[in-house]
């Protein structure tokens, strides 16, 4: 066994086998710079952590279930001047992540909810907390079937345990007596503990209607809505932009 082999298998051993992946890097760096072995070393190290830094945040990015890797760089402001630009960016701080803060999100369709919730979520990841992505509806079916096959408060759990719940698509059809339980049961148990990210084409204040237990849903709502950032998405749909130009066919030749 040569001596790359052996130290190889070495840091293998100490699973530290990234260090091979910029050891040649470093090396004529160290030789064209005439590093010190201090420094040397700290060079490996850092690069060591950064991949680990690097590998956590793709693991807590894939298990967030994001539909689409959307970030706050990938966000056009200047499409919906009205958007509360200051807002979104006091939001990409995280700090309403620390302080167990959530945040609403309405407006009519294609305002671009669904992007600047799932940008919120990714900064949320960046930071090191983890996130859950899921919408409403998917919410409602998984939890239903916990109630057919016993196994609903193993599978509420599921909701509870990340730092931060985005729920996507909120109030697009009256709710169920069992969906409204199932609301209530998870605003009720994350407030004050943890944050929830709630996008809506309905205001907070037409969300009561969709419930079939009015006390209940009123009991969600003020949880919900006295500890939240309201962030509403007004202007043009942002689809339309994205929209596939056409263009008229052209005309046959030898027409009149």
């Amino acid at each position: 066994m040569n001596f790359d082999h052996q130290l190889q298998a070495q840091l293998k051993t100490l699973r530290l086998g990234g260090f091979m992946e910029t050891l040649d890097v470093r090396l004529q760096q160290a030789q064209s710079s005439s590093l010190g072995y201090l420094d040397f070393l700290h060079l490996l190290v850092q690069d060591e952590i950064e991949r680990r830094e690097s590998k956590k945040l793709s693991l807590r990015l894939s298990r967030a279930s994001f539909e689409e890797e959307k970030t706050i760089e990938g966000f056009d402001f200047t499409f919906n001047p009205k958007v509360n630009h200051k807002l979104i960016r006091d939001l990409c701080t995280c700090a309403f992540v620390e302080k167990g803060e959530h945040v609403l999100l309405y407006g009519p369709a294609g305002t671009g909810k669904s992007h600047i919730a799932q940008a919120l979520g990714h900064q949320v990841c960046r930071k090191g907390y983890h996130v859950l992505f899921t919408k409403a509806v998917k919410l409602f079916r998984f939890l239903l079937a916990g109630r057919a096959d016993h196994s609903w408060e193993k599978r509420t759990k599921k909701y509870l345990h990340p730092d931060l719940l985005i729920i996507d698509d909120f109030g697009l059809a009256a709710m169920t007596q069992a969906q409204a339980e199932d609301f209530y049961e998870i605003v009720s148990e994350r407030h004050l503990n943890s944050s929830l990210v709630i996008t809506s084409n309905r205001p907070p204040q037409d969300w009561s209607a969709l419930s079939p237990d009015p006390v209940m849903a009123d009991s969600a709502l003020d949880r919900l809505s006295h500890h939240a950032h309201h962030l509403i998405m007004e202007g043009e749909s942002y689809r339309k932009k994205l929209k596939p130009k056409t263009t008229n066919p052209s005309t046959p030749k030898g027409a009149n």
